[in-house]
């Protein structure tokens, strides 16, 4: 029978994943208590939280196709950081615990109902912001469109050229 400080923390966990689209999941064996404050520190200057959970109370607390997807990542001590943006987050992840990289492991993560591996986290942290990602897709669309246009535009130039020139041709044919 389940005790009302696990029933609290299941409903805490649940509204945590219910706001967060990523999850970072790593290892934290080894890890002092001041180390693991310094690390939700930093991560939550980036607006990532970053906490430590019992295995069996995320899977309750993470019912359906993210559950689904966190389930093969919660083996041994677990910590998870939480939050919004895919990329920011991997990369503050991945910074805060560069200073205990031989203790803290990257498991993986989720996003949205996706599992990832370790290799793929640190791939998606190093993809640039999303702005800068909708613009150099926004670049790449608009090029082609405006080489187009510009060719259709060179071929009417070059008629109209081609017309005045003949124009003053015949002005000075008969003219003279």
């Amino acid at each position: 029978m389940p005790t009302e400080a696990k029933r609290e923390t299941i409903a805490e966990l649940r509204e945590q994943v219910s706001r967060s689209r990523t999850f970072i999941v790593s290892e934290y064996r080894g890890l002092k208590v001041a180390d693991l404050a310094e690390i939700r520190r930093s991560l939550r200057r980036h607006d990532v939280s970053y906490r430590v959970v019992k295995n069996r109370l995320m899977r309750i607390a993470a019912e359906g196709a993210t559950g689904e997807a966190l389930a093969t990542l919660l083996e041994g001590p677990t910590a998870i950081a939480f939050g919004v943006d895919e990329a920011r987050t991997a990369k503050a992840v991945l910074e805060a615990t560069r200073p205990y990289s031989k203790i803290v492991k990257v498991k993986g993560g989720v996003l949205g109902t996706r599992t990832i591996t370790s290799e793929e986290v640190t791939q998606l942290a190093t993809l640039p912001p999303r702005p800068v990602l909708q613009a150099q897709l926004a670049g790449a669309i608009q090029s082609p469109v405006a080489t187009f246009a510009g060719l259709l535009a060179a071929n009417l130039r070059n008629l109209a050229y081609g017309l005045s020139q003949l124009a003053e041709q015949k002005a000075q044919a008969g003219g003279a």
